[in-house]
């Protein structure tokens, strides 16, 4: 799966089927924001493992390696633009704003929302040409799933 990753990212030759380039892509995109604020806490973890098997309809064991091959894309730096290409071209625009509540609920996994995270949101927002209002809506459908009161604007 590592190389499914790998040749994602990085064009290698070996082709790998679309539908296997969206659960790493967006594995890696959620593992690349639980790590932005210098921790990768078991609650951020497990919201990822949850979110992933869900969405992706995915037994335990291939969510386990999609989290594991990621920590090891988000650590080789695999650039932000490949990711959000691969998830932008291959979801439509529902999945992509689903895709901004699962990122937001990962962001907001361990209770805090640093500044580098908030930014990431934004950044992964416009390169999925999710407008801002519905970036607001998935924030807010969130917090709803956190169940955690909104801040104030």
């Amino acid at each position: 799966m590592i190389d499914k990753i790998k040749a994602m990212m990085f064009k290698r030759d070996e082709p790998v089927p679309p539908e296997d380039k969206i659960p790493a892509a967006a594995a890696a995109l959620l593992i690349e924001s639980a790590v932005l604020d210098g921790e990768f806490d078991a609650a951020e973890r497990e919201t990822i493992a949850e979110l992933l098997g869900e969405r992706f309809a995915l037994p335990a064991a291939e969510v386990a390696s999609l989290i594991e091959e990621g920590e090891v894309a988000v650590a080789d730096s695999v650039e932000l633009y490949s990711i959000t290409r691969t998830l932008k071209d291959g979801l439509d625009p529902e999945e992509r704003l689903e895709l901004m509540e699962m990122l937001w609920q990962v962001v907001y996994a361990d209770g805090v929302v640093h500044d580098y995270e908030a930014n990431l949101v934004r950044r992964v927002a416009g390169l999925l040409h999710v407008p801002d209002k519905e970036v607001g809506l998935a924030r807010k459908n969130a917090l709803q799933r956190l169940d955690i009161a909104p801040s104030p604007a």
